[in-house]
């Protein structure tokens, strides 16, 4: 794994990037006097209230309060990762990243090694490219004219030819310098250590080049134009390929338009392709594999939906089922996931041939949300009107919800199950609650310290604070904040509530004065100004831990968390407090003014 991008590299990029023209790509601005103004991407709006600033090189959104620099806008718009979000800017001026730990040989020499597969496999794209429009191609070229493909879209996806040699790539990749392991280490050469012969993997196939996320070329996926099996035939594992993580298609759907709404995932090359050629961007394919949690991640990062197509017979049905485990325990509020089934003996390939655009396009449209798609599998089969029927069903579809992170969508279906079955919501959520505490023994984890309940507490309104995992105290108000930036206008002005002997409390205070300096509203803008730092690492941490507060409570949890511990501090005595102060100041942190002014007042309690 890669080393941290250094600070003084990422200041750079910033000094040599102008905001203006990164937003201006996607956002229409108009010059008012030094400053640049829109219509904010972020929300919606009719008269502009997002502005673009030269001079401070950072953008602002007087109706959300998004705001940030080049960086956090890219992570914001485009749905990057920080480390995604330097590399694109990194590459507008042809740098390189560089990575601390970069001066290690192993470091140095497992990157190398990266980069030479990488260049290796952009220089055997180039050779199946070139190799298609020669005359040894035409039978390929007539294959792609047949299943109706532009040159524009055969150009846009990097389509090629491996011609119907056993040979013709390891001579070519030969003749440049590269050895014979290196071509079978990145899935070019087949070794055979029967014969010890080596030959071309791909011989007398259409290619597909399967692109990374930046555009490189790190695996192939051939259709054969005879009778030889397989019919589609993928890379291998590499070192820079796994199929469990990649898509193919993203990277040109997000050329194709760089603000998705949503994402569709089929079968195949070529249905990509196809629905490509009819102005259908937005379709992606698994490599061979069903969509794993890795796929579903990376897409979310893009769009908020994600609709699955399968075809409609009985093997499509049992996909769709995987799919959906898949997906329950990422559907986080906001997001969307639909199942598609096509006409049996259809593909979206040949549908959307005889259909049309329009007409596929209203399938997606109409295709069943997850709920109504997890009603209607636990309802197969079944005859709702016995008893016992019904009870299975019921099991079943708790089953399914219990695989949903704590949010809007899981109440819903609970209510949705109580209306469709009869039984009481409570006794569902019963049920779910001994489930939860069999799997843990029958009794929280040891280690889980459980404030009291808020009847003993200072009166506030609303439900005690909740128990999340294994986080700490501090830790899960902290999360809450993660989650939540817009929770800060909560909080009493001092920040004595963070409670010094509590682990993560330092960090508590840290966000919060930047929440409220700043009035960042993006966890991601958030976790990129810590980023490099042991405290990005621990915030990043609880940014990916979906707290179990349904998203409409969350600012009364918060609030139930600085009561518990302005309770807690009340109940130390005079010399714990002071102690705590007096610790907090000498290991440099900066005490505000009330706090500098108690600990005065607690040294002369304390002489007496």
């Amino acid at each position: 794994m890669a080393g941290q991008i250094p600070q003084r590299f990422i200041d750079d990029l910033l000094a040599r990037t102008d905001v203006v023209d990164i937003v201006g790509e996607r956002v229409k601005l108009k010059k008012t006097g030094r400053n640049h103004s829109g219509l904010c991407p972020f929300h919606q709006e009719k008269s502009p209230s997002f502005t673009v600033s030269a001079d401070k090189q950072f953008y602002h959104c007087f109706g959300c309060g998004a705001h940030g620099n080049a960086l956090g806008f890219l992570m914001e718009y485009d749905r990057l990762r920080f480390p995604e979000a330097v590399e694109q800017l990194a590459a507008r001026l042809g740098l390189d990243v560089p990575r601390e730990g970069d001066d290690d040989p192993r470091q140095q020499a497992r990157e190398r090694k990266r980069k030479e597969g990488v260049n290796l496999l952009e220089l055997a794209a180039s050779f199946f490219r070139e190799r298609l429009k020669m005359p040894e191609g035409e039978a390929a070229r007539a294959y792609l004219d047949k299943r109706g493909l532009s040159p524009e879209v055969v150009r846009d996806f990097g389509i090629g030819f491996a011609p119907a040699e056993w040979e013709a790539m390891r001579r070519h990749l030969g003749e440049r310098g590269i050895s014979e392991a290196v071509q079978i280490e990145y899935g070019l050469l087949v070794h055979r250590e029967d014969s010890g012969r080596t030959y071309d993997r791909f011989r007398d196939r259409v290619m597909f080049p399967i692109r990374d996320i930046r555009g490189r070329t790190v695996a192939f996926g051939g259709r054969v134009l005879g009778d030889a099996k397989p019919k589609y035939l993928n890379s291998p594992e590499t070192p820079v390929f796994h199929k469990g993580r990649e898509l193919y298609g993203l990277y040109e759907a997000r050329q194709a338009n760089a603000r998705l709404d949503r994402l569709m995932i089929v079968e195949g090359y070529m249905d990509v392709v196809a629905l490509a050629q009819f102005g259908i961007r937005n379709a992606v394919a698994t490599l061979g594999t069903a969509t794993t949690e890795d796929h579903l991640s990376r897409l979310f990062r893009v769009v908020d939906e994600v609709v699955f197509c399968f075809d409609g017979d009985r093997a499509g049905r049992q996909a769709a089922d995987r799919a959906l485990r898949t997906a329950l325990p990422m559907m986080i509020d906001g997001r969307q996931a639909r199942f598609l089934f096509l006409p049996e003996g259809e593909d979206p390939d040949t549908l959307v041939r005889r259909e049309g655009a329009d007409a596929f396009e209203d399938r997606v449209t109409c295709a069943s949300p997850l709920s109504e798609f997890l009603f209607e599998l636990a309802a197969q089969g079944r005859d709702l009107a016995r008893i016992e029927e019904r009870e299975r069903y019921a099991s079943q579809v708790l089953e399914a919800i219990e695989l949903l992170p704590e949010g809007m969508l899981k109440s819903l279906l609970l209510t949705e199950l109580s209306r469709r079955t009869g039984v009481d919501q409570s006794s569902f959520e019963s049920l779910m609650m001994r489930h939860a505490n069999s799997e843990l023994g029958g009794r929280p984890p040891a280690d889980e310290a459980v404030p009291p309940p808020m009847a003993e507490a200072a009166p506030v309104v609303g439900e005690a604070p909740t128990a999340d995992g294994t986080l700490g105290l501090m830790a899960r108000a902290l999360q809450l904040l993660v989650h939540e930036p817009g929770l800060v206008d909560r909080l009493p002005e001092s920040d004595d509530w963070c409670a010094h002997e509590e682990a993560d409390a330092r960090l508590c205070r840290e966000v919060v004065r930047l929440l409220k300096a700043g009035r960042y509203r993006s966890a991601q803008v958030l976790l990129a100004h810590f980023h490099g730092t042991p405290e990005g690492e621990r915030l990043a941490a609880l940014a990916r831990r979906e707290p179990l507060v349904p998203k409409r409570l969350r600012g009364v949890e918060l609030d139930n968390w600085v009561a518990y511990f302005q309770r807690h501090r009340r109940q130390r005595s005079p010399q714990e407090e002071y102690d705590a102060l007096l610790a907090r100041s000498r290991t440099g942190e900066r005490l505000s003014q009330e706090e500098r002014q108690r600990l005065n007042e607690l040294l002369m309690e304390l002489k007496g």
